[in-house]
């Protein structure tokens, strides 16, 4: 028995036009849009609250919290608004949800003008560097995180989180189906390729966002039960389950953003392809900075990119066999033989129309 969810951060234009990073957005902007939208009560306890308590809904505000001499956070510099999936039996049960989440927030952000944008990477900022610096109590926070510690990446960076989990997994193949999705991740990700724009003009390739973040922070992440389980990497491959419902769950972290969700649905096909294949040998702890950069920069005009992305997803095709998420690959099959990704879309957009605004309107 497979169980899937989707996390998928959401950017925005303001009322001005400009993109709503945390330069021009406060806690309290985004903060009157998440106090709208409804609670479900039935979804605890499958989603986590935290500490902090800012995680009460399917939406909640992605940023960098704030301390002053404690663990109760004092502030949070807003990037933008996580929308979360309960966990479900079906691919298409997860993306239904998502859409259905997203009309809901899209509607409720709209009647204090913002705009879902889709972003991968922040157009204008290069890098996240928190004002005022950060106080001797937060030093010391971050230094037990190493992951922590690239605040400077995740805050001008948006993208998914594809979770999936298999039931009565152990903790050993779970930690090799992390190894092999890290070792395979340069060539599922140009498929979602979204990120070409860079300190306001078009990058010189198709994700910047892959290109600065993946090597940095992980490629996927496994949430073992116990702290002896964990294995020691920087960035991480396990992290300890902080609830029940994370044991055993899979998270694909290092594709762009996706504005059609039906290429989440075709992604989570393939992840879960992979887990049933037995033919690819591929296996890494840490990803392959280097090999992302070059996926990052060229995608499937590289050749060695196109021909192991087609050699995976032919793999996850074949171990599917007659599962009827097979067909949810189709998209993916689409993009390999056009060899064309949403960047290479955005970038035409981008030198028809001359502004990544106007281009970022015509998203979603």
């Amino acid at each position: 028995m497979f169980y899937f969810g989707i996390e998928h951060e959401v950017a925005f234009l303001n009322a001005e036009g400009k993109f709503a990073d945390f330069n021009h957005t406060k806690f309290a902007d985004f903060n009157q849009i998440i106090e709208r939208l409804p609670t479900y009560p039935n979804d605890y306890p499958q989603l986590r609250v935290g500490d902090a308590g800012i995680k009460k809904k399917r939406w909640y505000i992605e940023g960098f919290e704030r301390f002053i001499d404690s663990d109760k956070p004092s502030d949070c510099l807003a990037k933008g608004i996580e929308i979360r999936t309960t966990i479900h039996t079906e691919i298409q049960g997860a993306v239904n949800e998502l859409t259905e989440s997203f009309n809901l927030l899209r509607q409720v952000a709209a009647s204090y003008g913002y705009l879902p944008v889709l972003a991968s990477f922040n157009p204008y900022k290069t890098v996240f560097e928190a004002q005022p610096p950060l106080n001797d109590f937060e030093l010391k926070q971050l230094q037990g995180y190493p992951d922590e510690q690239t605040a400077n990446i995740y805050m001008v960076s948006y993208g998914p989180d594809l979770n999936l989990s298999v039931a009565n997994l152990s903790t050993e193949r779970l930690i090799d189906i992390g190894k092999k999705l890290t070792y395979y991740s340069p060539y599922i990700v140009p498929f979602t390729y979204s990120s070409p724009f860079y300190n306001g003009s078009l990058w010189e390739g198709l994700s910047v966002r892959t290109f600065i973040r993946t090597g940095k922070r992980s490629a996927t992440l496994v949430f073992v039960e116990k702290k002896e389980q964990l294995i020691q990497s920087v960035p991480s491959l396990t992290k300890v389950a902080r609830i029940p419902a994370e044991i055993g769950r899979i998270e694909f972290k290092a594709c762009d953003s996706c504005d059609d969700f039906n290429i989440y649905a075709a992604l989570l096909a393939l992840l879960k392809g992979l887990v049933l294949d037995e033919t690819l040998s591929g296996r890494l702890t840490v990803p392959d900075a280097a090999l992302h950069q070059i996926s990052a920069k060229e995608g499937f005009d590289n050749l060695e990119i196109f021909t192991n992305a087609k050699q995976v997803l032919q793999a996850s095709e074949v171990a599917l066999g007659n599962d009827p998420d097979v067909q949810l690959l189709t998209p993916l099959k689409d993009m390999l033989e056009q060899r064309q990704t949403k960047s290479h879309k955005l970038i035409k957009m981008f030198q028809h129309l001359g502004s990544i605004e106007e281009v970022l309107r015509q998203t979603y």
